[in-house]
């Protein structure tokens, strides 16, 4: 059996290749086909550039030549022996790099239920980090919000901070268009700036009492800085970006002066009672009640045999697109 794979070969390079798959299953495995997967532009595009401090989850974890990729859409087509509660012809997602086939362990798959399509299903990972990200947070009723970055992730936290009750949520970008893709919803104000350019644009929105939380979605090292100057004494900034070079990531002047809380979440961890099984269900009881909605963030969508032309759209306009996937539907 022979797959098609996605790979970076070195930093800056993109190709697809032809690989064997042995298709003989273990106990626990399933076999799949890939039906869409999703680039997951920050942490895709930072693989790619292959800058990275030293002793960064970075540094350790990309290693050349790398199959990018982990927001994956399948079709099951075996089981093993010893698989319960999967079955041959069910759709799954799995965080799984971006390959026409793969086998991977049975509890490290999540079934979708018949009301989502393959498209929203590709979403389970990025809408689980985001949702950490807020329970992180702790968003009370009434409470000021700001998200810089209005990327896959700042998108679905700005979803998740209206559905927690901000009273206002400052949405943070200097491109328009990612802007013109948030929910056309009261109280959220688009911003179409950086964030040391909206210090002052909020300053005068709040009268001068400044916000309860930010949200750094960027990655970008200089960034966190300026969230710190956003938000009120006592204030929690809150990173759902990891940057790849932390030594060129200042803390801001104000820190400990106005007691403010820096937090750190990442998509590997639970919060509390909230197991990651719990968070998909909710996020996908979310998309069926029509209380979220992805279908407007998908902006392109590529043949895998297109994935270098993809990842340059990416990587030299990111601005320009927004959901990027590959439909491997069109190789069959």
């Amino acid at each position: 059996m022979e797959s098609w794979n996605v790979f970076f070969p070195q930093a800056q390079q993109v190709e697809i290749r032809k690989e064997p798959l042995d298709p003989a299953l273990g106990r626990t495995e399933i076999l799949c086909r890939s039906v869409a997967s999703l680039i997951s532009t920050g942490t895709e595009l930072q693989c790619l550039r292959g800058v990275f401090d030293a002793g960064t989850n970075w540094s350790d974890w990309v290693k050349y030549p790398f199959q990018p990729g982990y927001l994956t859409t399948a079709e099951v087509l075996e089981v093993g022996p010893d698989v319960t509660g999967i079955r041959p012809g069910d759709r799954i997602n799995a965080g799984h790099s971006h390959a026409q086939y793969f086998k991977i362990e049975a509890r490290d798959a999540y079934p979708l239920p018949k009301e989502i399509s393959a498209e929203q299903g590709l979403w389970l990972s990025l809408a689980k980090t985001t949702q950490l990200g807020v329970r992180r947070a702790e968003l009370q009723l009434g409470e000021t919000v700001g998200i810089v970055g209005l990327g896959l992730l700042g998108q679905l936290a700005a979803q998740y901070a209206y559905l927690s009750g901000a009273r206002e949520i400052y949405a943070i970008d200097p491109a328009e268009s990612r802007l013109d893709l948030l929910p056309k919803k009261p109280g959220i104000r688009p911003l179409p700036m950086n964030a040391e350019a909206a210090r002052e644009a909020i300053r005068a929105a709040t009268g001068g009492k400044m916000l309860d939380v930010v949200f750094d979605v960027t990655g970008h090292p200089s960034v966190l800085a300026q969230a710190t100057l956003l938000v009120k004494p006592f204030g929690r900034v809150v990173l759902l970006g990891d940057t790849s070079v932390p030594s060129q990531q200042p803390l801001g002047p104000n820190v400990v002066s106005d007691s403010i809380s820096i937090l750190g979440i990442h998509a590997s961890k639970n919060y509390r009672d909230w197991d990651h099984p719990a968070m998909s269900e909710l996020f996908l009881r979310y998309l069926i009640q029509g209380r979220m909605d992805i279908a407007p963030l998908i902006t392109h969508r590529y043949s895998p045999m297109d994935a270098p032309e993809a990842y340059g759209l990416l990587a030299n306009n990111r601005s320009s697109a927004m959901g990027v996937l590959f439909d491997w539907t069109r190789l069959d």
